[in-house]
C-alpha cells in the first residue's frame, strides 16, 4: 500500500471538501453512479467502517466508486486495498442492488471475501474507525448504501435511522428492498 505524504488532518479535510462538492453535483445533476461494496466476513461477523467524511456517525460497508473503464471486481479489490490495506484475492460476486438517495441513483456491485484474519491497515485519512459486527447485532446507525445491501442481498432486518421509512431499492415496493442478483 502506498504511504500518503499529506498529514491525516489535511487529507480528511480534502475528503470532506470533495464530498461536499459531490453532494452539490448529485443534487444538481441527479446522476446514475456505479459503486462497489465489500462484504468482508469472518464467520457471521462483517466488517463495517465509519468514514472521515459525509455522515461520520453512520457505519457503512467498505467500498466506493468504480473508476471509468474499471471492472467492478477490480474496483472492490482496489477499494479494500486502499481503505483497509487488505489484499484479498478471492472476491465472490454477491449481486447488485440499486439505491436511491442523496440526489442520485447508484448501482452497487457487491463482492464478498473471507480474509485470513482480522489484521487491517486502515487509511486514517479516509476511515475513522473499523469494527466487526455480527449480522444478528448490527450497529445502531447504518448508512443508506449498507442498509440497502444488507436487506437486499443478505436478507438482514435493518431498522431505518431516525424512525423514517425503511431503506428501499429503486423500483422496489415500499416494504422491502429488492436485489438484482448477477454474477458481477
Amino acid at each position: 500500500m502506498e504511504v500518503p505524504i499529506a498529514p491525516v488532518a489535511l487529507r480528511r479535510a480534502g475528503y470532506r471538501a470533495a464530498h461536499l462538492g459531490l453532494r452539490a453535483y448529485w443534487f444538481l445533476l441527479r446522476p446514475h453512479t456505479r459503486a462497489v461494496k465489500c462484504i468482508v466476513r469472518e464467520g457471521d461477523a462483517v466488517l463495517f467502517v465509519r468514514h472521515a467524511y459525509g455522515d461520520r456517525s453512520c457505519w457503512e460497508l467498505p467500498g466506493g466508486g468504480i473508476k471509468r473503464g474499471e471492472d467492478a471486481r477490480d474496483g472492490a479489490a482496489r477499494e479494500a486495498r486502499e481503505e483497509l490495506g487488505l489484499d484479498a484475492v478471492d472476491w465472490r460476486p454477491l449481486g447488485t442492488v440499486e439505491a436511491r438517495g442523496r440526489g442520485k441513483r447508484t448501482t452497487i456491485h457487491c463482492f464478498e471475501t473471507h480474509p485470513p484474519g482480522r489484521d487491517l491497515t486502515l487509511d486514517a485519512g479516509e476511515i475513522e474507525e473499523a469494527r466487526w459486527f455480527d449480522l444478528t447485532a448490527l450497529p445502531a446507525r447504518v448508512g443508506l448504501d449498507a442498509r440497502v445491501v444488507l436487506a437486499g442481498l443478505l436478507g438482514c432486518e435493518v431498522m431505518p435511522r431516525s424512525g423514517g421509512p425503511a431503506p428501499r431499492a429503486a423500483g422496489a415496493p415500499r416494504s422491502k428492498p429488492r436485489a438484482r442478483r448477477s454474477s458481477g
